[in-house]
């Protein structure tokens, strides 16, 4: 908690559907101004400098930060759930361990894949088939933003440790004032220095930069329970294993999320600029799903490896019930909304007709389907509070290596047509959920204490 006395935990002793949506606003509205990073980006660079811009932005390139981003995420999960733990735990000697530990890991990991990112962007987005008149210009926008990827990683990690105590007002604040900065440098860059490209990627850099900078000071002087101290940053290798037993599985279930995505944004591209282009903005537009979704996914992580951690068995499985309720009935609204306002949606980010229609067609298809999707989220999500990851991660895989990527690698060739690659969503999807589901409940029935 921060520096304000608190009588006890809110979230192992308060009225369990009043504390959720307390800790949800904050992150679903934090998450949705970390998505208007890049819909800016895409709506700015679509609207005043053209299509081959905004599938440069939003296409591969996008696909392509998102796997690396998404995959560390994964791995920040882990400190988040042995954090919350030990919070709930009230073990001061292992929150500080693990905090310090956690911060090392991201400064090394963002120092890798800035150099990394840097050499193999070329390569990599050719294998991605992307179209030769978005090819430097995505080369260019992926560059920029690599070398920028420690203040992306430090605020992840940052923002989660404050979530994984209860605090998850903080990162809010930080991330309005942070996209706030980043639309008023959009608009400069493009608009008045025409930088292009290139002005989009610095907007952002810089801008995601000031965020991690709030995030850390905030963690140095806002909290009595934890305290970031910079040369006390280094990493203890019995917590640095506990956190990759959490949160390398997670990470590795994202990273095969995202590779499917780069087999299928592959395909895509085989279709030309203007499915290119219209995928692009359809990844911006279904965001705010995602966004909502997952935010309830945070939460009852939270939920749960704090009352795991204090041993409330009994809040965990009713804060996954009440949870599952809420997420079902705002993302299904959610969806009708998409359904009904595409059209006017695309033209957001386009004027091109073809572009809007072509985009329309895959909303329509496949959005209703992301319905199965929550009981994903929501009960993977409590699992890994519990410190349970390796079964879901592998039913996770399972749906991916199973199910998609051999019907995209199988099908798709055979039948090259949107809706083959469109359908291998809803189809992993369904299977996964099947399995998570039965294994939820064995895992209620049969709980134990993981050590």
């Amino acid at each position: 908690m921060t520096k304000e006395n608190v009588s006890k935990n809110q979230i192992t002793e308060g009225v369990i559907w009043r504390q959720l949506l307390i800790f949800f606003f904050p992150i679903v509205i934090g998450t949705l101004f970390q998505q208007l990073y890049n819909t800016v980006d895409a709506v700015i660079v679509g609207r005043f400098v053209g299509k081959q811009a905004l599938a440069s932005v939003g296409g591969s390139a996008a696909v392509l930060s998102n796997l690396i981003i998404g995959f560390f995420t994964g791995l920040s999960a882990g400190a988040t759930v042995i954090i919350s733990q030990h919070y709930g735990a009230k073990n001061s000697r292992k929150i500080h361990e693990s905090l310090h530990t956690a911060y090392a890991f991201s400064i090394i990991a963002s120092l890798v894949i800035a150099v990394l990112g840097w050499f193999l962007t070329p390569m990599l987005l050719t294998a991605m088939k992307t179209p030769a008149d978005v090819l430097t210009d995505s080369v260019l926008y992926l560059r920029i933003y690599f070398l920028g990827m420690i203040s992306v990683l430090i605020f992840n990690m940052g923002s989660g440790i404050m979530r994984a105590i209860g605090d998850s007002r903080r990162p809010l604040y930080y991330l309005i004032i942070c996209c706030l900065l980043n639309i008023v440098l959009d608009i400069v860059m493009v608009l008045i220095f025409h930088l292009g490209i290139a002005g989009v990627a610095v907007a952002t850099v810089i801008s995601q930069s000031v965020s991690a900078i709030l995030v850390t000071r905030a963690l140095m002087t806002g909290y009595d329970s934890l305290k970031l101290s910079l040369p006390a940053i280094r990493v203890v290798p019995a917590m640095l294993r506990a956190e990759l037993r959490i949160g390398f599985p997670s990470g590795l279930q994202s990273c095969m999320y995202g590779i499917t995505n780069i087999i299928i944004q592959a395909a895509i591209n085989g279709f030309g600029t203007d499915p290119a282009a219209a995928w692009a903005a359809y990844g911006k537009l279904d965001a705010i799903f995602w966004t909502v979704c997952g935010a309830f996914g945070i939460s009852i992580t939270t939920f749960a490896g704090q009352n795991y951690g204090a041993r409330r068995y009994d809040r965990i499985f009713k804060s996954v019930r009440v949870c599952l309720g809420m997420s079902l009935g705002i993302c299904g609204i959610l969806l009708v909304f998409l359904m009904v306002f595409c059209r006017p949606l695309y033209h957001i980010f386009t004027t091109d007709i073809n572009v809007v229609e072509i985009g329309v067609y895959m909303l329509r298809y496949i959005t209703p389907s992301y319905i199965i999707f929550v009981f994903i989220e929501i009960l993977s999500g409590a699992l890994r509070g519990m410190g349970d990851v390796f079964f879901p991660t592998l039913v996770t895989l399972g749906g991916v290596c199973c199910v998609r990527l051999p019907w995209i690698l199988l099908v798709v060739p055979r039948r090259h047509e949107l809706w083959t690659i469109l359908v291998s969503y809803p189809m992993s999807w369904a299977a996964t959920a099947v399995l998570l589901i039965l294994y939820y409940f064995y895992r209620k029935k049969h709980i134990k204490i993981i050590e």
